[in-house]
């Protein structure tokens, strides 16, 4: 089960932060069909959150098409977003990971990674399309 949290700089709202991780997950194959979100009242309860928040976030992932709520029950996955490349992932994280290894060493700390790899990215995918 996913255990969401919040990030007051992400410059996302909290639902928006929440359907991005389940989203997220979704595509990384970390929730597959079936899989139950967790119940609004926990994540309040974990996240210290107004329950209309989740509400909010589950109804946009249902509107997506990626979850079904099931009055009494809960809210369950239905599709997924993974396109197959789990093989390929397991090696990518594994690079990853070494680099942020590297990052940490060479002293840049969380601010300045998350920093130096989203301009890395947004770059790299500008040269992508021209």
């Amino acid at each position: 089960m996913i255990e969401f949290h919040l990030n007051g700089r992400s410059g996302l709202s909290p639902y928006q932060q929440l359907v991005q991780q389940v989203r997220h997950a979704l595509r990384l194959g970390l929730l597959r069909e079936g899989d139950q979100l967790p119940k609004v009242k926990d994540v309040v309860a974990q996240l210290a959150i107004n329950p209309n928040t989740v509400l909010k976030a589950y109804r946009e992932l249902e509107h997506d098409g990626l979850v079904a709520a099931r009055p009494g029950v809960g809210t369950f996955v239905t599709a997924t977003l993974n396109d197959g490349s789990n093989a390929a992932l397991g090696a990518l994280r594994h690079d990853l990971v070494r680099w942020l290894s590297r990052a940490r060493k060479a002293g840049l700390d969380e601010e300045s990674i998350e920093a130096l790899f989203t301009t890395t990215f947004r770059s790299a995918a500008q040269e992508d399309i021209a």
